[in-house]
């Protein structure tokens, strides 16, 4: 039986309207824990990873680095795991999230505090979810379906440094 690690972030009914000063850039810059949980419906195999992840400047005020290092524990797999994409702030705080090698992914603005997009990549489908919990805190679900793939990810960001906010 497939068990849902999520569905997409709602709102819940009558809950005030989050609004984040700065944008999406704004808020996701700086250095955070990283906790993942994964479920692979086809195999039926769960995992995590847990390590560090920042979101660093680069030359272009405009573009941030995402950098993630831990240790991925998926099956019988145990071992070391990093991902890199961009960032790059669009006009109005949103932000366009692109592979390391500049291929685009998908759209994120995180201004209400919970944003979700499909992305395609045939011929399987990727939603994402985020929501935020606080200045400290943020989620980040995938759901990804298809002929291919068929696969849940809940992320939780912890953001170090906290007292370093403006």
């Amino acid at each position: 039986m497939r068990t849902n690690l999520l569905g997409p972030y709602r709102k819940p009914p009558g809950a005030p309207e989050a609004r984040l000063a700065g944008g999406t850039l704004a808020f996701l810059r700086g250095s955070w824990t990283i906790e993942r949980r994964l479920v692979d419906h086809r195999s039926g195999v769960g995992g995590s990873f847990t390590g560090q992840a920042a979101f660093l400047a680069t030359a272009d005020p405009g573009v941030l680095r995402y950098e993630e290092r831990g240790e991925l524990r998926f099956g019988g797999h145990a071992g070391p795991a990093r991902r890199s994409l961009l960032y790059r702030e669009r006009p109005g705080g949103a932000a366009d999230v692109c592979f390391a090698d500049g291929r685009e992914f998908y759209r994120l603005d995180l201004h209400s505090g919970q944003w979700t997009e499909r992305y395609g990549c045939e011929p399987d489908e990727y939603l994402v979810s985020y929501l935020v919990r606080g200045p400290a805190r943020v989620e980040e679900r995938w759901q990804v379906t298809g002929p291919r793939k068929d696969y849940d990810s809940v992320t939780t960001l912890h953001r170090l440094h906290v007292s370093s906010l403006p």
